[in-house]
């Protein structure tokens, strides 16, 4: 016979943001319910947290986007503050090496537009022309290059020690974690009444909150609802380079790629074209986009990256909203105890904070309170609110 237990809330996906959700919940004094997360992998070994390139960054071009970043990067800054549990001292590695853009001839009036967005939200962000840019980056080719912009509260950290902090912190705080796999849910009229998962246990919930990731979809189509977040493999290919460099920022090329350092050499990527860009969720790797598309486009950039030697890669997924690449966050319009903290299309790991904060606050009080993010709704698809994101990576 299927097991069954009772729970005020279930968080179904463990990762970066449903262990931020937990911790937010757990830690308000206003919250008293009790809390379960379900995780299919708890090692974590395949999550897209674990294998993203660990970026944070302000230079976005939605206002909730940048708002996002403003708390979550305060709220890292002090994470042995907020994450610590007794001995257990959280190191995220932070490293403020900045974002630097570079925009092309037809790619400066989205630059400029942009910059100017960010600066008017206290973003710390410079422009530069290409005689500042080729002066402050030597090793730089400034050949198409039409302008570009460096934020200061910007870099990457260790992305996997942030999530493993959220996670001991809600632990410690009572949330419970169990290794189950949700299979689908359980609808009566406009609420949901529980979980089947796939080890035959049965959950009754009071409440729901889909942060499942690149599976979140195959929930929501469980009850019929059609949640355009879709599983988009992205691969990260390291090398190394025999020259030094002073000072060298998270790049992020015209044509699209990344590249930043990491250990003694460095790590890229790049987004393949939309008809290039199946739903995945293997996580074989293919070396052909980087010796066909991002080495040469870094060594154009880069000049001393003609002489790079190619290390190990790894692939990972992106919870790709298909619409507009913005999340898609709180209640669905038409099941009221349904939650959605998804869509992400890359950026879940730097908002995260911020959308644990905001998840939290819809539970508890039914309404945000510190942060309006209620323009990334479910219902702005039927609505036709869409909300374009110009700064994808």
């Amino acid at each position: 016979m299927a097991r069954a237990s009772t729970w005020d809330t279930v968080i179904v996906g463990g990762g970066v943001i449903g262990s931020a959700v937990a911790y937010f919940l757990a830690a308000s004094p206003d919250y008293n319910g009790s809390l379960l997360v379900l995780e299919r992998d708890p090692s974590y070994v395949a999550g897209s947290t674990g294998l993203s390139a660990g970026g944070f960054r302000q230079q976005f071009s939605l206002p909730e986007n940048i708002d996002m970043s403003h708390f979550s990067i305060d709220f890292m800054d002090r994470v042995v503050e907020f994450l610590s549990v007794g001995d257990q001292v959280p190191d995220i590695g932070m490293v403020r090496a900045g974002y630097l853009f570079l925009a092309s001839p037809k790619g400066r009036a989205v630059l400029e537009e942009n910059y100017a967005l960010q600066r008017a939200r206290r973003v710390a962000v410079t422009w530069l022309e290409p005689k500042p840019l080729a002066a402050r980056f030597p090793w730089l080719n400034i050949e198409g290059v039409s302008a570009g912009t460096i934020g200061d509260n910007e870099g990457w950290l260790d992305a996997y020690s942030l999530m493993w902090a959220f996670r001991r912190k809600a632990e410690s705080l009572g949330v419970v974690y169990r290794q189950a796999e949700a299979r689908g849910l359980i609808r009566r009229g406009n609420r949901i009444t529980g979980i089947t998962c796939t080890n035959g246990e049965m959950l009754q919930a009071g409440r729901v909150i889909d942060a499942a990731g690149p599976y979140a979809s195959q929930l929501a189509e469980s009850i019929g609802l059609q949640l355009p977040v879709h599983p988009r493999k992205r691969y990260v290919y390291t090398f190394t380079c025999p020259e030094t460099f002073d000072h060298f920022p998270m790049l992020v090329d015209c044509s699209g790629a990344y590249v930043r350092p990491e250990g003694s050499g460095f790590l890229c990527g790049i987004s393949p074209p939309e008809d290039q860009d199946p739903d995945c969720l293997d996580l074989e790797v293919d070396d052909t986009l980087f010796m066909e598309t991002i080495w040469p486009a870094l060594a154009e950039r880069v000049p001393a990256f003609e002489r790079l030697r190619p290390g190990k890669a790894w692939a990972g997924h992106y919870a790709y909203n298909t619409v507009d690449q913005n999340a898609i966050l709180g209640f669905h319009p038409e099941v009221a105890n349904l939650l959605f903290a998804n869509g992400f299309s890359g950026h879940g790991l730097q908002q995260a904070p911020a959308v644990g904060r905001a998840l939290a606050e819809l539970v508890i009080h039914g309404r945000y309170v510190t942060l309006d993010l209620s323009r990334l709704d479910f219902a702005r698809f039927a609505e036709n609110r869409l909300l374009m994101e110009r700064n994808i990576i």
